[in-house]
């Protein structure tokens, strides 16, 4: 049992799952932060990694919930709600399997679920108080303008920073049928845009709160995202829900 006040959530149970593919390089870091953090409850969701990752994982005593062939990143986190349900937890924090998130602010998206009445809490790097680093400047102006902007438009909310993957999530929103995350089209990026446009159309209440994300040296690479196929994947769902195609 955990007992630094930080991580004291009033017995609420709270789980912390970084999700990765192939991050062998980097995953050993994000484990080592968070346990250093002293959150109590990890868990790693690895995506049907081929490069060691899932060695590191077991060699940190972590909780691990695993693909064994690749699915894509919604379909990893998919897993990861359903597990974390299963589980009894009351709350999820998902964040980055490379190293860019700060495990260490996490209480900042979970104390508004506990203590604010807030469904969903994500995070954002653009506001006071978070933290953006050395991030290349066309991943600037796309996750600081165009996805925000966009999203806000379609979805009524305001929102600063819709594709951090930083999030914290009060699992009963998912008794809501409406919430439809089986759905086939939501196997990659698209989940977590759907997730949270649903959620504010639904009435859930959608909050933001200050994180960090620094982005590593150039040479680990910045993201296993595709142009071109990686960016629509962010992008459609605005469309297909802003347009009621989907739903």
């Amino acid at each position: 049992m955990n007992d630094d006040p930080k991580w004291n959530f009033g017995g609420k149970r709270v789980l912390i799952c970084p999700v990765a593919y192939n991050e062998r390089q980097k995953i050993g870091k994000v484990l080592d932060r968070i346990q250093a953090s002293k959150m109590p409850d990890v868990a790693l969701g690895d995506d049907g990694s081929d490069d060691g990752t899932t060695e590191v994982a077991k060699e940190r005593g972590v909780m691990l919930i695993r693909h064994e062939q690749r699915r894509g990143v919604g379909s990893m986190i998919r897993t990861v709600i359903r597990e974390s349900r299963a589980a009894r937890y009351d709350v999820l924090v998902i964040m980055a399997g490379n190293n860019k998130d700060e495990p260490a602010e996490a209480d900042r998206l979970v104390n508004p679920i506990l203590h604010d009445g807030a469904d969903i809490v994500q995070g954002s790097r653009y506001l006071p108080g978070g933290d953006f680093g050395n991030m290349p400047a066309y991943r600037q102006i796309s996750t600081r303008y165009v996805h925000p902007l966009l999203f806000s438009f379609f979805s009524g909310q305001r929102m600063t920073d819709t594709t951090n993957g930083f999030r914290a999530i009060r699992l009963s929103i998912f008794d809501d049928e409406r919430l439809d995350i089986d759905q086939p089209w939501l196997d990659m990026y698209e989940l977590e845009v759907y997730l949270l446009f649903r959620a504010i159309k639904l009435g859930y209440k959608v909050m933001e709160a200050p994180v960090s994300k620094i982005y590593p040296e150039h040479e680990l690479g910045y993201t296993k995202m595709k142009p071109i196929t990686g960016w629509w994947s962010i992008l459609r769902p605005l469309f297909l829900l802003g347009l009621r195609i989907r739903k």
